[in-house]
C-alpha cells in the first residue's frame, strides 16, 4: 500500500465536492487546487557575512524536506553594497506529496506554536487566486533545533492555486483548514 498525504485525500474526498456545490462548477477540472508552495527568505545581511546563507539554506531545507537553493542578485545596487551575482536569499518550491505534507505540518503544528497567534490575516491574496503568508520566526517549525540557531529568520510562504479569483482561493484554503481571522 502506498502512502497518500492526509490533506490530499481530504481534497479528493471532501473539498472537491464542497467547492463544486458552492460555486456550481460543471466539471471537476474547474475546481481550484493547490499547485505549489514556495518558501523564500530574503537575506540582506548576507552581503556582509556569507555564512548566513549556508545556515539559512540548511534550515530551509530541513523545514521543507527538500534541498533549498540560493537566490542571487540580478544587478548592482551601490547603496546596499550589492554586486551582481552575490547570494541574497534562499528559496524552495514544493509540489505534489511534499507540498501536502508541508501544508499539514504548517497548519497543525507550526502555526499554533507561533507566539500570540490569533489567526491568519486574509489580506494576503494577490487578486489572481494566490495567497502570501509571512512568518516572522522560522523557529516555529519543529524541524529546527532552537539551540543550534544563531539567528532567527523570517520567511515568506506563497500558496499558488489554480483559482481564478480570490474568493475561490479563500474557499479552497478555508476547506484545507486555514485559521483565517473572522471579520
Amino acid at each position: 500500500m502506498s502512502y497518500t498525504p492526509r490533506l490530499k485525500e481530504k481534497y479528493k474526498a471532501e473539498i472537491v465536492s464542497a467547492l463544486t456545490e458552492k460555486f456550481g462548477y460543471k466539471t471537476v477540472m474547474r475546481v481550484p487546487k493547490l499547485k505549489k508552495i514556495v518558501l523564500s527568505q530574503g537575506m540582506g545581511d548576507a552581503v556582509a557575512d556569507k555564512k548566513l546563507i549556508d545556515s539559512a539554506v540548511a534550515d530551509l531545507s530541513r523545514i521543507a524536506g527538500q534541498k533549498a537553493i540560493t537566490t542571487i542578485s540580478k544587478k548592482d545596487i551601490s547603496n546596499f553594497k550589492l554586486r551582481k551575482g552575490m547570494p541574497i536569499g534562499t528559496k524552495v518550491t514544493l509540489r505534489g506529496d511534499k507540498m501536502y505534507d508541508f501544508l499539514d505540518r504548517l497548519l497543525s503544528v507550526s502555526l499554533p506554536r507561533t507566539r500570540d497567534f490569533r489567526g491568519i490575516n486574509p489580506k494576503g491574496f494577490d487578486g489572481r487566486g494566490n495567497f502570501n503568508l509571512g512568518v516572522k520566526e522560522h523557529i516555529i517549525f519543529p524541524e529546527i533545533d532552537i539551540d543550534k540557531v544563531n539567528r532567527i529568520l523570517g520567511m515568506d510562504i506563497t500558496f499558488v492555486t489554480s483559482a481564478e479569483s480570490d474568493e475561490e482561493a479563500k474557499a479552497l484554503l478555508d476547506a484545507f483548514g486555514f485559521p483565517f481571522i473572522k471579520k
